[in-house]
């Protein structure tokens, strides 16, 4: 196993020090923030882990149960069974039958003739049972890929965000620089710059967390595929690059018919099979048996035949076909109750997606260059003294969170797109806005 080559630390990540009124408050900030990022890793810990159980699982029982309904249907295309019977009477009795010479000795067939279409039905039944079993598998696979499309894109946000947190640390870094000369003119105070190195160190440990944070979600990502490794550097995809928007109308159309509700008509078409299998039992089954019998007492043989039928099978099977009734109606209910559900969801992912889409388009046609050139504006005043510290850093920090709000927009649009494709069942063109 290859050795790891330890390196000196930089000397740019060398802690700072802080004069004492500084000292108790940087201890402070480092314990708290060191706790809350202890919080959140156990968290992210447990609820991926639990995640990813209940999803394989959910997989594998689907397989076994769709196996499991193939081979019922194999069995429930059977006919029924044709018996072999023998039969002998009239042995190891009392007086004249102590003996075999008066035994009868019977062999026959006998089987059932099934009458009112049963073996269909019941085949019919199973197949329902593989149709819903079908569209659940579906259902399933749609919010597993949810879900690792979610992770996707908290991950390629991630990156998005380490871009930014550098580029905030290359500009806390050229502000620190710039009130050092300032100081070493004498045209500021010292107390100015403990303040601008103290936000270098915060943008490193920002930084530092970040860092942390995409290895997590890396290995969370890895996951999915059955890896314990990352295997991968940079994710490949556009945060900026979107679906084309399309009217909820015809969203809507789509979306009843996608697998979610599909399961609930296959589910009414089960029940519908299992009213058509109780009205063909309800018609009674004729059993027959046809035999030889042989009478050792006079050497003849003779042919034996029966024939046998329930009654009242309708009545007896009455409570069962208003169970089957009753259940047949519950999933009306339920598909009504689902489609309402589809629609509430489906439409306020439809108005996250236009409203934040409309926010990403102002933040990058009308925030972003006016804050950029009012950093550039404000970092010429503060060289020439006419603006403080405070304005600089102020400008500063309002560009890096108008460019994180651009982030946060963009990942609001692509979680909205993401749901509306889960719900529908279909993806959205790409295209760039």
């Amino acid at each position: 196993m290859a050795q790891r080559t330890l390196r000196p630390p930089n000397p740019s990540h060398r802690p700072l020090h802080c004069p004492k009124p500084f000292a108790k408050l940087w201890r402070t900030t480092r314990s708290f923030i060191n706790t809350v990022l202890l919080f959140f890793f156990f968290f992210f810990f447990f609820f991926f882990f639990f995640f990813f159980f209940f999803f394989f699982f959910f997989f594998f029982f689907f397989f076994f149960f769709y196996a499991a309904l193939q081979a019922e249907r194999q069995s429930q295309q059977l006919t029924p069974a044709l018996n072999l019977e023998l039969e002998v009477e009239n042995i190891a009795g009392s007086g004249a039958y102590q003996v075999a010479d008066s035994a009868e000795t019977t062999l026959a067939l006998s089987s059932v003739i099934e009458l009112g279409n049963k073996r269909l039905a019941r085949v019919a039944v199973v197949d329902s049972q593989l149709n819903r079993a079908q569209f659940e598998q579906q259902a399933a696979t749609l919010d597993v890929l949810g879900q690792l499309t979610e992770q996707y894109i908290q991950t390629l946000a991630s990156q998005e965000l380490l871009a930014l947190a550098q580029e905030g640390l290359t500009l806390t870094k050229a502000l620190a620089n710039t009130v050092q000369d300032r100081v070493n003119r004498g045209a500021t105070p010292e107390a100015e710059l403990l303040r601008a190195k103290a936000s270098v160190a915060e943008a490193h440990m920002q930084l530092s967390a970040l860092q942390h944070q995409q290895q997590r979600q890396k290995m969370q990502l890895a996951r999915f595929w059955g890896s314990q490794q990352i295997e991968f550097g940079t994710l490949a995809g556009e945060l900026y690059a979107f679906g084309q928007s399309e009217a909820f109308s015809a969203l809507w159309a789509r979306a009843q018919s996608s697998p979610a509700i599909q399961v609930f008509a296959s589910e009414a078409r089960l029940q519908d099979a299992k009213l058509k299998l109780i009205a063909a039992n309800n018609r009674s089954d004729l059993s027959w048996r046809v035999g030889v019998k042989r009478l050792e007492e006079s050497g003849d043989s003779a042919l034996t035949a029966s024939i046998a039928m329930p009654l009242f099978n309708k009545k007896r099977n009455s409570g069962a076909t208003q169970a089957a009734e009753a259940e047949r109606a519950s999933v009306d209910y339920q598909q009504q109750d689902a489609l309402l559900q589809l629609h509430s969801q489906l439409y306020e992912a439809h108005s996250l997606r236009a409203q934040n889409l409309q926010a990403l388009q102002q933040i990058q046609n009308d925030v972003l260059p006016a804050l950029t050139q009012a950093l550039k504006l404000t970092r010429d005043a503060y060289n020439n003294g006419r603006y403080r510290y405070q304005d600089y850093l102020a400008a500063q920090e309002q560009l890096l969170a108008a460019k994180h709000a651009r982030i946060n927009a963009a990942v609001n649009v692509l979680q909205a797109q993401a749901l509306i494709e889960q719900l529908t069942g279909e993806t959205l063109n790409a295209a760039r806005q």
